[in-house]
């Protein structure tokens, strides 16, 4: 018996994630960006790069940075010492990749979960050709769930079954179904597994956080870098401009006309709300914002805003 015919508009595929690994060029998350790279500016953090790992402590020598030095030690010898660091050789890199109902909505491109699922194998296929460990929570209205980073294809394409698995589960049916709460069990999951100078890339459309994600980004970025890859449709915009239009789960369709243009600006204004806050959020705790289309190919939506 075949296997069923996957639009890869709607859905994505193990196969087409890992053809991505040939195109995850011209970008990269390194701490000195090229000049256009939107993760440069005044108005972002710089990435911290690799952490640091203490070697040994030693007495001072010509030509040390007195930075380094460690006053406790001197003071109690007599003799002064300075602590000697040593930078990790990898950085741990995790990836939170949105898989819930919200993203299951594309208008005349692909879902934003499709391409919220690119993005995410384009960076894994990256890290792990810089030989950074890469780690992942991927989440959906019910579950989230943790992979621990690794540095090897394998430990991609583990990362990219379970992308994989939550992504073709979605349906439009399950929209009742989504929990407020998802968002946060998401942060509960990353508390317990990001630890400290990593580097946080969270890929969501950003609807149904509250006050208490907000804390918990508040944490993440407090000891690591984090950046948004923000995931929208053009449709999300401008549905209140559209006078005619027919949605479909792929099985069944309304049609809503201009006579029910409230319908389309109640959602219009619940849809630029909710991005405007989830910006703030990001201008508040100085996250650099990647903003995606789910129009053009996520490959060239990276090299774009990473300045390649």
């Amino acid at each position: 018996m075949s296997s069923p015919i996957i639009d890869p508009q709607i859905y994505t595929t193990l196969d087409a994630l890992r053809r991505l690994k040939h195109k995850a060029t011209g970008f990269d998350f390194l701490p000195n960006q090229p000049v256009n790279s939107l993760l440069t500016g005044r108005h972002v953090s710089k990435l911290r790069g690799r952490g640091l790992n203490f070697e040994e402590m030693r007495h001072y020598q010509f030509g040390d940075d007195i930075r380094t030095m460690d006053w406790k030690v001197t003071m109690r010898t007599g003799k002064p010492h300075i602590k000697v660091f040593s930078e990790e050789r990898e950085r741990n890199v995790y990836l939170l990749v949105d898989q819930r109902t919200s993203m299951f909505f594309g208008s005349t491109g692909v879902m934003k979960s499709v391409i919220a699922a690119e993005i995410a194998a384009l960076i894994a296929w990256k890290i792990v050709a810089s030989t950074d460990r890469v780690g992942a929570i991927v989440f959906n209205d019910t579950s989230a769930v943790p992979l621990a980073p690794s540095r090897s294809s394998n430990h991609v394409l583990k990362i990219l079954h379970q992308i994989v698995l939550k992504n073709q589960q979605l349906k439009a049916q399950l929209a009742s179904q989504s929990h407020s709460d998802s968002f946060n069990k998401l942060f509960h999951q990353a508390k317990r597994l990001v630890k400290h100078d990593g580097l946080v890339i969270l890929i969501t459309d950003g609807y149904g956080y509250d006050a208490h994600s907000e804390q918990q980004i508040r944490a993440l970025c407090k000891h690591n870098d984090v950046v948004l890859c923000h995931v929208t449709d053009p449709l999300e915009h401008n549905l209140a401009q559209v006078n005619n239009m027919v949605l479909s789960d792929g099985e069944l369709q309304i049609s809503l006309s201009g006579e029910q243009r409230g319908i389309g600006e109640r959602f219009s204004s619940d849809v630029r709300q909710s991005i405007d806050a989830f910006r703030q959020v990001a201008n508040k705790y100085r996250i650099p914002v990647l903003e995606f289309s789910t129009l053009l190919p996520a490959e060239k939506q990276l090299r774009t805003a990473l300045g390649a």
